[in-house]
């Protein structure tokens, strides 16, 4: 055999196999690209939970208003099973309400301007008791009280765990496992004689709460009570009814 026929047969000089590591890598980058512009939320790294719940607590301290809701799923044993309304960092607050009174559904409208509370049901005019004898029963305004609100339920919000981000009424959030104080929890939702593992959804812009489910009771008198949030910092005028 001539020597050109060695030389022209030789791996190290035979041109397709020398380009072949660079032909791969012409390849391999744009899928590798591709993989990385595609990959879903789920897969990038979630904040901690401790940090979202902490930042949710102080975010919640500076609110002014807002609206919320309360509804229950399933039978959980507490007495409100449906309230809507809007509150203010001054403690007034409107709404409607739906309580379990001796088995009884009762609904009322009321309205808390300061130190009164006036509320009717759905015949006859506005009755009135104090806000002390209203929290014998239940306080809505509680929820905006840095001392026993949401900003505390927050601040002593234990094994916070960020599992997820979801959609909440279109708006983007974290989605939270927590493990909530019975003693706190009552202050949203009272009749509640034990500790919760629940989970609560913050919004990733404002870091503000936009919704709590807490799963309550067991048994036959096992359900579930969701807390939602929103309408923040929107203007809100809460006067005492006509007499």
């Amino acid at each position: 055999m001539s020597k050109r026929s060695l030389t022209y047969w030789s791996p190290r000089l035979h041109v397709p196999g020398a380009r072949l590591p660079w032909i791969l890598a012409q390849f391999l980058i744009p899928l590798c690209l591709v993989a990385a512009c595609t990959s879903s939320p789920e897969a990038a790294a979630l904040p901690s939970g401790q940090d979202l719940v902490k930042k949710s607590s102080e975010a919640m301290k500076s609110v002014k208003t807002v609206a919320f809701t309360i509804a229950t799923e399933g039978k959980p044993p507490v007495p409100v099973k449906h309230a809507e309304g809007a509150l203010t960092k001054e403690a007034d607050a409107k709404g409607t309400l739906q309580i379990d009174v001796l088995g009884n559904l009762q609904e009322l409208n009321f309205v808390l301007k300061g130190d009164t509370v006036y509320f009717k049901g759905p015949t006859g005019g506005y009755q009135t008791m104090t806000r002390k004898e209203l929290a014998g029963i239940y306080d809505p305004s509680a929820i905006l009280s840095p001392d026993k609100g949401v900003a505390q339920l927050l601040a002593t919000a234990s094994d916070p765990k960020t599992e997820a981000e979801e959609s909440i009424g279109g708006v983007a959030a974290y989605r939270v496992a927590v493990t909530l104080s019975q003693q706190v929890i009552t202050a949203l939702v009272p009749g509640v004689n034990q500790g919760v593992n629940g989970q609560v959804w913050i919004d990733k812009a404002t870091n503000r709460l936009l919704k709590a489910s807490l799963p309550i009771g067991g048994g036959a008198n096992a359900g579930t009570v969701v807390v939602t949030f929103g309408d923040y910092d929107a203007p809100v005028t809460i006067t005492a009814p006509p007499k």
